[in-house]
């Protein structure tokens, strides 16, 4: 049963690992990797010297970073919200709305996102009734920014806000009728309680959210983005992709993703250590 799925990953995971070599290569598709000069480490220092890397980076990790923070707290928010519902039927209806996005592709939200923040969108109709000019909000550096974030813990949250309504449902329910004996209100309660009794699985889920500081979302902000909001927008993903595909620079784009790959594998062992330290969480 496991061969057709270990047949996959080494065909397509481990496979394509094989054009590491690029990064270390001056290499021209028509002699291959096997004729390809060999420069050593000249295309890390040439995409290190580019006068957008810097930029590049810095967009990655602020991106990243906004974004688990909120991926993180606003489901933390939402679970303890919902678990004050006492109406079943009415949490479960919002449950399952909060949790749809999840299944939906950026090809899918991606076209929504641009037809709500255009020009002549429901959220510009809707600021011109306060007499606010129209915003060209997907061009903008700022907004642009802050509409990636936002959008990414919109179809997010539904699956963290899951795991942490789960954990809350463990908690045992003799200490909440033993605060309300002592005259704890349902805020004292959740801050006494409910956040103690949920730290394991938060300290879990943070530790483990670090690995990904160097993924902002290639789907998302390719399908989002645009040449005016590259300053603000670009990461590292689709800085490799235009690098690569479109200026045609195979090698550099290629040390790019080695550099990047190399930061993920450190910042996951890290993850996990962390996670095995404060949660004793385990993989093996």
């Amino acid at each position: 049963m496991l061969i057709p799925g270990v047949l996959v990953t080494l065909i397509y995971a481990y496979g394509p690992m094989f054009g590491i070599v690029m990064a270390f290569q001056k290499f021209q598709p028509a002699l291959g990797f096997l004729k390809s000069k060999w420069i050593g480490l000249k295309n890390f220092e040439y995409v290190f010297h580019l006068p957008d890397f810097n930029q590049v980076l810095w967009n990655t990790t602020f991106i990243s970073v906004m974004k688990i923070v909120f991926g993180l707290a606003v489901p933390l928010l939402m679970a303890l919200l919902l678990n004050e519902v006492a109406k079943n039927w009415f949490k479960r209806m919002i449950q399952t709305s909060i949790f749809l996005p999840f299944f939906l592709s950026w090809a899918v939200l991606g076209g929504i996102m641009i037809e709500l923040f255009s020009l002549k969108g429901p959220v510009n109709a809707l600021l011109s009734l306060f007499g606010v000019d129209p915003i060209m909000f997907m061009a903008s550096n700022n907004w642009f920014v802050t509409i990636i974030i936002a959008s990414d813990v919109w179809k997010g949250m539904g699956y963290n806000m899951i795991i942490f309504l789960a954990a809350i449902v463990s908690i045992n329910a003799n200490l909440y009728e033993a605060a309300e004996v002592d005259g704890a209100g349902r805020w004292k309660q959740a801050l006494h309680i409910t956040l103690p009794g949920m730290a394991s699985i938060i300290i879990l889920i943070c530790t483990l959210s670090l690995g990904g500081v160097l993924n902002a979302g290639f789907d998302q902000i390719l399908i989002l983005y645009n040449p005016i909001v590259y300053e603000k927008a670009d990461v590292i993903d689709t800085f490799v992709y235009r690098l690569g595909l479109f200026d045609q620079q195979y090698a550099p784009a290629a040390a790019i993703g080695l550099f990047k790959s190399a930061i993920s594998v450190v910042l996951v062992s890290l993850s996990y250590y962390l996670a095995y330290r404060f949660s004793n969480y385990r993989i093996f």
